[in-house]
């Protein structure tokens, strides 16, 4: 699969779908990679090209070793789509892969025909996030994640899926520990720093879709709903018991929203 450079950065991606069909680019959850769209990707490369991409620090892109931004994270994106000859792109995220795709909204405009921001936020993080996960983040600094991955899992899955798939949450207690140490410090860093974006959300004028798990605890749906109420005609989904992870949680309920809001939206320019 390709492996491109993004100043320095070895960005990894993997393309399937249609290649001269409107162009999805995925960006998934802080501690995932592209395995998180495995449930949803199938659905959405019938009639799309998928472009999926692993952020710096994750999945098999390049290790984190300084500091860096969410807006970092953007330029990357954009230079995987340059590196494909894609344009303006459907941009759809999950987490801080929403974040991103916020971001390339409001910085790079002609580059995103539609957004898909499912779990996600458009305010700086908290006082008592930032003293909770920065706590987090200096206990995994001296101990490792592993400590920790009990807490993790309870944030990124609902209790419906931590009670009734407890292998598909161990599955993901394991991804979440095999990666860089030092990548998921910075990757919480620029989390924890992230700008507020809420004041800037009426300015995004494309067609919108906000789609939260209802028992998302991370970024819980009060978080998606004032990205709702301030972008001029987004809609609104939420999904039945999913957590933070509801594209791995309930990927055939996504998958179907997010088809369901393409069509509405009337499609997409060709690549």
């Amino acid at each position: 699969m390709p492996l491109i450079d993004n100043c320095g950065m070895k960005l990894w991606f993997e393309e399937t779908g249609l290649a001269d069909a409107p162009a999805i680019v995925l960006g998934h959850s802080f501690l995932c990679s592209t395995k998180m769209w495995q449930g949803v990707a199938p659905s959405l490369a019938a009639d799309h090209r998928v472009i999926n991409v692993d952020f710096r620090g994750h999945g098999r892109s390049g290790e984190i070793t300084e500091p860096f931004t969410l807006y970092d994270a953007v330029a990357d994106v954009v230079a995987v789509l340059d590196h494909v000859g894609v344009d303006r792109a459907i941009w759809c995220g999950l987490s801080i892969g929403g974040m991103v795709a916020l971001r390339a909204a409001l910085t790079y405009p002609d580059r995103v025909s539609r957004l898909v921001l499912l779990d996600s936020g458009a305010d700086a993080e908290s006082a008592v996030h930032k003293l909770r996960y920065g706590a987090m983040g200096l206990g995994a600094r001296l101990f490792g994640i592993d400590p920790f991955l009990s807490a993790i899992a309870r944030l990124m899955f609902g209790n419906s899926t931590r009670r009734g798939r407890p292998a598909l949450v161990n599955e993901w207690k394991r991804e979440f520990s095999a990666i860089h140490l030092t990548s998921i410090l910075h990757s919480l860093d620029a989390l924890l720093k992230r700008d507020s974006l809420l004041d800037r959300l009426p300015s995004i004028h494309i067609p919108t879709l906000v789609v939260v798990g209802e028992e998302d605890r991370s970024l819980p749906p009060a978080e998606s709903h004032r990205i709702h109420a301030r972008i001029p005609g987004a809609e609104l989904v939420e999904i039945p018991k999913a957590g933070h992870l509801s594209a791995v949680e309930q990927p055939d309920v996504v998958s179907g929203a997010i088809l369901g809001f393409l069509s509405r939206a009337g499609g997409a320019e060709r690549a």
